[in-house]
């Protein structure tokens, strides 16, 4: 899950979308103002004219790694805990966006005519370092500057690409993405450890009352990584964890959500654990919140609301944007006997884009260790 069409809406808004828009970012400068995400990820009035997910369908591969352009927005996002050869400890995330900014194409005498719009959002955790750097891009859905295919499945935003093999398979997949700017890149190849599991009901994520608000939601929980990251100029060859989530959909919240705490966490006991939590605006748990906990060897339950518990633990105030974030965590889960601490590799892994939100690399202890991804909006 992520906020990041907010973003990509806004800009659009603005009338930057003439080739591609780059941004880097530090710790410093102007705070953008807090969003509600229902303001965006929720429906609107021209809600009807997309296509709308409203309950399970089988899922069709390659063709679903693919793009989906009759709903408003897609993500393909990745995020890894990565080590090099001398020990030290990266972090890292590639996130590639699609939005449709209207439901038809209008006829236009412009080869730079579309109706698709594409945002990224990477980012580099130099753990050892303790230093987080971030970028971010748009570009049209024309002239090949950005885009989707399958057969074999490519997705692109200028060069930063996500690229499988073969025709059919998705895996193995090369992701990579160099930011000039801040000194940040991944070359990396991606092979799967397990089978992707389907999210919510066969894939039909709901997230709110409204049955319609909801996505088309799959992951791959471990994928083994190995390659190269680089960071202010250096390269380290690495190896590591990685994970993909794929989501769709037209509408996504209730107008009474304000944002989410998401984790994705891997298990040295051989599971992996997705968990996310939607907060109400009044500060309350929606009971739409759910998670899976995939084995060890790719067997997956999928978690309701009730099957958790997650408590906050230590908290984090960004000195960029006076953001407070829940940076340490206790997770349980009584059914399974699982009783994690969750904490941030390092407390600054702010995403200072367009619309700010935290997503780090995190520890796991307690009943098991383990690393992962945590995702915190509307703070």
């Amino acid at each position: 899950m992520d906020p990041g069409l907010l973003g990509l809406l806004a800009l659009l808004a603005g009338g930057l979308m003439i080739g591609v828009v780059r941004f880097a970012f530090d710790q410093a400068g102007p705070a953008p103002e807090a969003q509600n995400l229902a303001e965006v990820m929720g429906p609107t009035a021209d809600a009807d004219a997309f296509a709308r997910v409203t309950g399970p369908r089988p899922l069709e591969f390659p063709a679903d790694h693919g793009a989906h352009p009759d709903h408003r927005t897609e993500w393909w996002y990745f995020t890894g805990n990565l080590t090099a050869d001398n020990g030290d400890a990266y972090g890292f995330q590639l996130t590639l966006f699609r939005s449709a900014l209207a439901p038809a194409m209008a006829e236009r005498d412009s080869d730079w005519a579309t109706r698709q719009a594409w945002m990224g959002h990477f980012a580099v955790t130099d753990l050892a370092a303790g230093e987080h750097r971030a970028a971010e891009r748009y570009q049209r859905g024309a002239l090949g500057l950005a885009g989707a295919r399958v057969r074999p499945v490519r997705v692109w935003l200028d060069d930063w690409r996500i690229e499988s093999e073969g025709p059919t398979r998705l895996f193995p997949l090369t992701v990579q993405a160099e930011d000039p700017d801040t000194g940040i890149a991944v070359d990396l190849t991606l092979t799967a450890a397990k089978p992707h599991v389907l999210q919510g009901d066969a894939g039909y994520s709901r997230k709110g009352a409204d049955p319609a608000n909801a996505s088309r939601y799959y992951s791959y929980t471990r994928l083994t990584a190995e390659g190269e990251v680089g960071f202010d100029g250096r390269r380290a060859a690495v190896t590591g964890s990685a994970w993909l989530d794929r989501e769709w959909s037209t509408s996504a919240l209730d107008a009474n959500q304000q944002g989410w705490d998401w984790f994705a966490l891997q298990l040295d006991d051989g599971r992996d654990l997705m968990v996310y939590r939607l907060r109400r605006t009044n500060g309350g748990t929606d009971p739409n919140s759910a998670g899976i906990l995939v084995d060890a060897e790719g067997g997956s339950r999928v978690l309701d609301g009730e099957d958790f518990r997650l408590t906050p633990q230590r908290f984090w105030e960004s000195p960029r944007t006076g953001s407070r974030y829940p940076v340490a965590w206790r997770l349980q889960l009584p059914d399974e006997g699982l009783d994690l601490q969750i904490e941030a590799r390092l407390d600054a892994q702010e995403m200072p884009t367009t619309v700010r939100y935290w997503e780090g690399a995190v520890a796991v202890a307690g009943s098991t260790a383990g690393v992962g991804y945590l995702e915190m909006t509307g703070y």
